[in-house]
């Protein structure tokens, strides 16, 4: 097919605005989507993505269309809609020419419809704008029209109105596809350049890449190179995505892919370190190919160890995260160790969703078990040393420096834009200035919607921000956010102790006016999991060398005179005596046994 007829494009949209619902309608028209397969949100196969009703990872699919006698091939990529996933977005768009931006009729304009068209705008994108959801009751289109004009600059008459849900005017949709997107450009003839925009592993067939190719070809048996890496492939198998039965995501290999083409290529490839999404793959002889605008780096802003539990060791936990990170390039891991819960992982997530969510894949795609401790930021510290003053970051509280040492501690800041119902401004702003927030703006989208922008310190909006915003303004708020940099603030070391121990994976970092509150809330929850020992077991929060909240755990006791009926006092007072005596050794000599479940306990207060 001439390169002229391939279009590129993918969805973007607020969380629940119908992307895939969208998408489920022009694989119907296009014929890509099996009769006996029909079925909601069809490109989303994951199990996790049909419980949860949302997107996780982006799905590519080739569509062919027929319009105006002259076929077409429509490479369709369905993005996910929530903030912690916006690192698929980015890499979708890097993949495209033209964008479906998908905005809800009843919900009007969202903080990621904003964020998402921005990127779109900033990856130089055809946008083709669409209200969804034309058909519900509730829908208020010309609300909707205005605030998109208002907030994105798009003219109403460029707007298609849709139903995603009955297929209403989901035709003139593919018609804009072919008018508007521009064909991608690049020369078949030319060395060989192609973007690896995302990856998986297969057990039999090794890590699968999906390519966007920009200049050149790729067939069966071909050698070729990654720039990144340098190492050097032959291809076994190319293909396109296209629906097969009980299979949205289905492979098809053709002889070649070409340039503006969007699909796969297996290699035999084993070690998963032989990729990076974002390289690029060319020719094994070429010379002089400059690598193609890769992805900008992810910045993980939340932190959290994964250790084994259960049937599950360590090596097997490695191995199942190391084949998690070619699906999900967008976390960091390496290996850490824990005083209490042996060896593990420690890893870095772009947010609290995308840390649930990894974690659950883990368990049920993966078949590993794990333990999760506390989630925590990114903070820098300045501390003296022997040649001065050094500066650097920590994403794990055990790696605290001494109080005596430390000079200053910054926490990471995130621009966050909330678009609420305007009777909810006041709650809000309160809401934010509880979470030391700092006000930046107030922009009115309409009459009735406003948008806040504070500057929030990013760990007072890791925990339950988001669900306590939702509370707050009625499931009407939503909001989007980018850390803009670091502050130095009053923030200090919270140390659990037990027996006199330091549990570090209980330690946290926390605002000093809220530290000893949170100390107290987990002694508390600790003193109710851990069993009793034969000995006295002292539950302590600590900042530096203070103690700030106790808890005892008493002892268990046997009544060693009970075998004792009659006759002299003296005896039981020995008994009792000696009692006593192995009561002090054995404190001096053992060590208290904390559960998992008392570490589940804590760790799922999210205190």
């Amino acid at each position: 097919m001439s390169i002229s007829n391939i279009r590129n494009f993918c969805i973007v949209a607020h969380i629940d605005h119908g992307k895939s619902t969208l998408a489920d309608r022009l694989l119907e028209l296009t014929g890509a989507m099996p009769a006996r397969e029909q079925r909601d949100q069809f490109l989303d196969g994951n199990i996790i993505e049909q419980e949860r009703g949302i997107t996780i990872k982006a799905k590519a699919v080739a569509l062919d269309y027929t319009q105006d006698g002259q076929a077409y091939q429509l490479n369709l990529i369905d993005t996910p809609g929530h903030v912690d996933f916006t690192y698929e977005v980015s890499r979708s768009l890097a993949a495209c020419e033209g964008a479906l931006l998908v905005v809800d009729a009843t919900q009007g304009v969202q903080a990621q419809t904003v964020a998402n068209a921005f990127l779109a705008i900033e990856g130089d994108l055809e946008i083709v704008p669409v209200i969804n959801k034309i058909d519900s009751p509730l829908a208020h289109t010309a609300e909707v029209l205005e605030e998109m004009r208002s907030s994105l600059s798009i003219r109403p008459e460029e707007v298609i109105m849709v139903s995603a849900k009955t297929g209403e005017n989901v035709g003139e949709v593919l018609e804009a596809i072919v008018k508007r997107i521009p064909p991608p450009k690049g020369d078949h003839k030319s060395p060989l350049q192609a973007l690896i925009f995302d990856s998986v592993y297969d057990f039999y067939r090794g890590v699968i890449v999906y390519v966007r190719l920009m200049n050149g070809s790729i067939t069966k048996g071909k050698k070729i190179r990654f720039l990144h890496t340098g190492s050097v492939f032959e291809a076994e198998e190319v293909g396109k995505f296209r629906p097969l039965l009980g299979n949205p995501g289905a492979m098809s290999a053709v002889k070649e892919l070409v340039a503006g083409d969007v699909g796969y290529v297996i290699a035999g490839i084993r070690d998963i370190h032989d990729i990076k999404i974002g390289d690029t793959i060319t020719d094994k002889d070429a010379e002089n190919i400059a690598p193609l605008p890769g992805y900008k780096e992810p910045l993980p802003m939340v932190f959290c160890g994964i250790y084994p539990t259960g049937e599950s060791d360590y090596n097997s936990v490695k191995k199942a995260i190391e084949r998690m990170s070619l699906n999900d390039s967008a976390f960091t891991f390496e290996p850490e160790t824990s005083e209490a819960l042996g060896f593990g992982i420690r890893c870095g997530f772009l947010g609290l969703l995308h840390m649930d969510i990894l974690q659950e894949r883990l368990e049920r795609e993966e078949h590993v078990e794990i333990i999760r401790t506390a989630p925590n930021v990114t903070y820098e510290v300045v501390a003296r040393d022997k040649e001065g003053e050094s500066t650097f970051r920590i994403d794990n509280p055990a790696k605290m420096p001494d109080e005596g040492q430390i000079i200053e501690i910054r926490e990471p800041i995130a621009r966050t834009s909330l678009i609420v119902p305007a009777d909810s401004v006041g709650v809000m702003m309160q809401f934010c200035e509880d979470r030391r927030g700092k006000y930046v703006r107030t922009e009115y989208l309409s009459t009735t919607r406003v948008i806040l922008t504070y500057d929030l310190p990013f760990a007072e909006m890791v925990y339950d921000f988001y669900d306590k915003m939702k509370s707050a303004t009625r499931g009407y708020g939503t909001m989007d956010y980018h850390i803009t940099g670091f502050q130095a603030s009053n923030l200090v070391r919270l140390r659990i102790l037990v027996g006199g121990i330091e549990v570090d994976a209980l330690s946290t970092i926390a605002h000093r006016d809220h530290a000893e509150s949170k100390g107290r809330k987990v002694i508390h929850i600790l003193r109710k999991e851990i069993p009793r020992h034969m000995f006295e077991v002292a539950l302590q929060a600590a900042i530096g060398k203070r103690i700030v909240a106790r808890e005892t755990i008493k002892a268990m006791f046997k009544n060693v005179t009970a075998k004792c009926y009659g006759g002299d006092i003296t005896r039981k007072r020995k008994l009792l005596e000696k009692q006593k005596e192995g009561k002090k050794k054995m404190k001096s000599v053992g060590n208290v046994q904390i559960p998992q479940k008392a570490f589940m306990a804590v760790l799922s207060t999210g205190k």
